[in-house]
């Protein structure tokens, strides 16, 4: 068993030495769509939450010994991973943007400590649908005439969206399904719908509402589709497609005895049909045979006219309300009127008329008036805000922040008109009432922004955790929201999608010694790709499911009287109290022997025992080696423990000072690495003064620059001896190796044993003299040497060699130290 132990040393010893044959690590290749190696290929979704474990870096070194990683960047560059030096994991700590950059450049490294490899590596990062249409060239305003044929393209719309695939494809649609208009899905371009018509004196304005969508994607795992809204003001162009009309009519005028000719008896007073682009306004009067007035028949075609009929009738006055024309009964150039003002003034006496008295009434100016809106507290308003006779009222929203289906589904005010130039200023009021129409205007909102949970580790697979809560304010499919989780912790976790209630797994194992606890996210989000992001912490209770376990090293000790030993059981409980162990002796023979430290585990001889033959005196048997059966407790409830049989050798500092390796091997058997250690250095010191002698006699011999010859030497054999004399020689020198060893015997596990003589080791018998080496003349026999004897012990008068003497302490120090350094070398794998 030593000289296994020491071969190993041996082994360990000579690999040490040949560590400046050091050879550099190296990273795997483990190829594309690996999740470690050396990152060749890797690529990553723009969508990775920033904190996921996205890649391990891998690699070995050939001597076995430890290896770092590192990553870098440029400095010109953001440093978008970290890595941890031990484990090589690598972690994104910064957002990725594949719009904004495509691919990363990172340098990894690899050391041993002596050696540093790097390699520069191009990480792509890959599309996600994480971007929404945009229009571009905003606002979009129109002029369009109003006679344009239907079916006829108005405008073109154009959606751009940065991602790629699908999710960068647009497609355009109208919101408003009753509109005199159409879009070109594809191409985005506004049509005039077959059958259509616009009227500028019906509709001046048409807004449309254009929407653009992508093909939709996948965004954090789930399907997403992004759009985007754009108004297109349509302004109605005027065209002359409208007559004159006069406004106010019937008109009344009054033709006093008094009036002088050429006096003003009224105002007629007409516009042009045509509001956006009206033309000046001409007046004449006309009879049905009249062609002398020259504003009659082939007026300039730029003047629209306004004519008022003087159709010979009977007297007195007689109103005509027809098309807007006057009639008067007898004019024979009796009235004329202003061609541009419309004053129309009586041309004769009275005494000319044939009635002294004409009785006209004229209404004029009282048809203008102001339309104002009264308690829309700013959000609308009113176009026109003057009208004179009657017009078509578009209400135009002003501020559109202040709409809100959530807060109010319908608005009421009124409508006020109110008279302008007259002195009565009549007004009238309208009711208007507004109906609003929801939309998906607000995401789902977390009433926290985190939910803490604690689920005890031994919850069976579908256990309940945690139900969280998201709020959408829309109404119908707007307003319903749909619950997923996603993030490096999530695996062993569902959550139901309407509900929010999160769960475990069904074939979830969870165990607080391996994880203790678990971090995700939970997203809410409704039916058009709007969501929230509330994050979930779930911690495991420990449970005492494990007991305390011994370790190898209990099986034996050994105890230096004054001194203690130590046992120590591990438990692998997460929390306290399920890990913290009491020790207790169990059983012990006899029991007055022993005291233990229920916290720490060391174990003492009572105060009564100061010397081994105090010891031997209370011990029947007088032995040397006592076991004890000790027991490791956990405080968990219910409380588990472990027993376990420990030997105890008990020796006392004289017994170490008489033998140096023992005395060692005592203070090094805690840590063997102390002793390996010393002889490391020791044939390191050995290693170096033998290169340097073998260098210096190498550069020597090169500087002398000298050759020199192979010599031969032969010699000439002398005659060979007897071949009895030769075999007698052999016994004789065979006789003097045996006295070089000795045969030990086992020693007894029980030390009561008074006798000198088994303090001794035993030795072989002395063997016969050597022959006399004088020739033989005789013919050479072949004898075989043979050694007779017992095997009984050889008394000496000299004290006992430490060095050859087999003592139990001794044999139990060098087996301990022993096992102690195959452990630590098995676990640190230095050799």
């Amino acid at each position: 068993m030593r000289r296994g132990w020491w071969a190993a040393l041996a082994l360990g010893l000579l690999r040490l030495c040949l560590v400046q044959a050091n050879f550099a690590p190296h990273f795997f290749d483990n190829g594309v769509g690996s999740t470690n190696g050396n990152m060749a290929l890797f690529s990553l979704s723009e969508d990775t939450p920033v904190g996921s474990h996205v890649y391990t870096l891998n690699g070995t070194d050939p001597e076995g010994d430890p290896i770092s990683y590192h990553i870098s960047f440029d400095p010109s560059t953001r440093s978008v991973f970290s890595v941890d030096p031990t484990f090589g994991n690598i972690t994104l700590v910064e957002e990725l943007d594949r719009e904004r950059e495509d691919e990363i450049e990172a340098i990894i490294s690899i050391s041993d400590g002596l050696n540093l490899v790097t390699e520069k590596v191009v990480i792509l990062v890959t599309d996600a649908n994480d971007e929404a249409p945009r229009f571009i060239q905003e606002p979009y305003i129109v002029l369009v005439p109003e006679d344009i044929p239907a079916g006829s393209s108005i405008f073109k719309v154009h959606a751009v969206d940065r991602d790629t695939g699908s999710g960068g494809s647009v497609t355009y649609f109208l919101q408003n399904l009753h509109s005199p208009f159409a879009v070109d899905r594809h191409s985005g371009v506004l049509r005039l719908q077959s059958g259509a018509t616009l009227d500028y004196e019906r509709s001046r304005t048409h807004y449309i509402t254009v929407v653009a969508k992508d093909g939709g994607g996948r965004l954090h795992g789930a399907d997403v589709v992004f759009s985007a809204t754009t108004t297109v003001t349509v302004n109605v162009e005027d065209v002359q497609d409208m007559a004159p009309v006069f406004v106010g009519t019937p008109y009344y005028g009054y033709v006093y005895e008094d009036t002088l000719p050429g006096s003003e008896v009224l105002k007629v007073v007409a516009m042009d049909g045509d509001w956006g682009k009206p033309n000046p306004i001409l007046y004449s009067l006309v009879n049905d045979t009249d062609d002398r007035n020259p504003f009659y028949g082939d007026f300039p075609r730029q003047y629209r006219r306004a004519f008022i009929d003087t159709t010979p009738l009977r007297l007195p006055v007689a109103l005509c309300r027809i098309s807007g024309c006057f009639s008067v009964t007898g004019s024979d150039g009796a009235f004329e009127i202003n061609e541009t003002s419309g004053d129309i003034s009586v041309m004769q006496s009275p005494a000319q008329l044939q009635r002294e008295v004409y009785e006209l009434h004229v209404q004029g100016a009282n048809a203008k008036f102001n339309l104002q809106l009264v308690g829309a507290r700013g959000i609308f308003r009113v176009v026109p805000q003057t009208v004179l006779n009657e017009a078509q009222v578009t209400i135009i929203v002003e501020n559109s922040a202040a709409i809100d289906f959530e807060k109010s589904k319908v608005l009421t005010f009124k409508l006020l008109a109110v008279e302008v130039n007259t002195p009565e200023k009549f007004s009238s009021t309208a009711d208007v009432v507004i109906q609003l129409l929801d939309t998906n205007d607000n995401i789902p909102k977390f009433n926290s922004h985190y939910y803490v949970a604690r689920i005890p580790e031994n919850a069976p697979g579908g256990s309940s955790v945690v139900a969280v809560t998201a709020v959408d304010p829309d109404t119908g499919h707007w307003g319903e929201v749909k619950y997923s989780i996603y993030g490096t912790g999530a695996d062993l976790f569902l959550i139901h999608p309407s509900t929010g209630l999160i769960y475990t797994q069904p074939w979830a194992s969870l165990d607080a010694e391996a994880t203790a606890r678990y971090n995700f996210f939970v997203k809410a989000e409704d039916m058009e790709g709007k969501y929230s992001i509330a994050e979930v912490f779930i911690t495991l209770s420990d449970v005492n499911d494990h007991c305390p376990q011994f370790g190898n090293s209990i099986q034996k000790k050994t105890m230096v009287l004054g001194a203690p030993v130590k046992i120590e059981a591990i438990d692998e409980d997460a929390e306290e109290p399920n890990n913290l162990v009491d020790y207790s002796i169990t059983h012990a023979e006899p029991a007055n022997v022993f005291d233990i430290d229920a916290h720490t585990g060391e174990i003492w001889l009572k105060n009564s025992i100061r010397s081994l033959d105090a010891l031997h005196n209370i011990t029947p048997g007088r032995d040397c080696i006592w076991s004890l059966e000790v027991q490791a407790k956990d405080r968990g409830s219910p409380s588990f423990s472990t027993t376990a049989l420990l030997k105890i050798d008990i020796t006392d500092a004289e017994t170490l000072s008489r033998s140096p390796m023992a005395a060692f091997l005592i203070q090094t058997k805690d840590n063997p690495m102390k002793a390996v250690g010393l002889l490391a250095s020791t044939m390191a010191t050995v290693v170096a003064i033998t290169v340097l002698i073998s260098t210096a006699t190498f550069w020597r011999n090169k500087k002398s620059n000298k050759v020199l010859p192979v010599r031969r030497v032969v010699r000439k054999r002398s005659a060979p001896a007897p071949r009895t004399i030769r075999i007698e020689w052999l016994k004789s020198k065979s006789a003097k190796a045996a006295t070089k060893f000795v045969l030990k015997e086992k020693p007894n596990e029980n030390c009561n044993n008074n006798s000198p003589e088994s303090s001794l080791p035993p030795r072989a018998p002395a063997l016969p003299p050597p022959p006399s080496m004088a020739p033989s003349t005789g013919a050479a026999h072949w004898t075989v040497p043979t050694v007779s004897g017992s095997l009984t012990p050889q008394q000496s008068q000299l004290p006992p060699n430490p060095k050859t003497m087999g003592s139990p302490v001794q044999s139990t120090l060098i087996s301990e130290l022993k096992q102690k350094f195959e452990k630590s070398m098995h676990s640190k794998a230095y050799f």
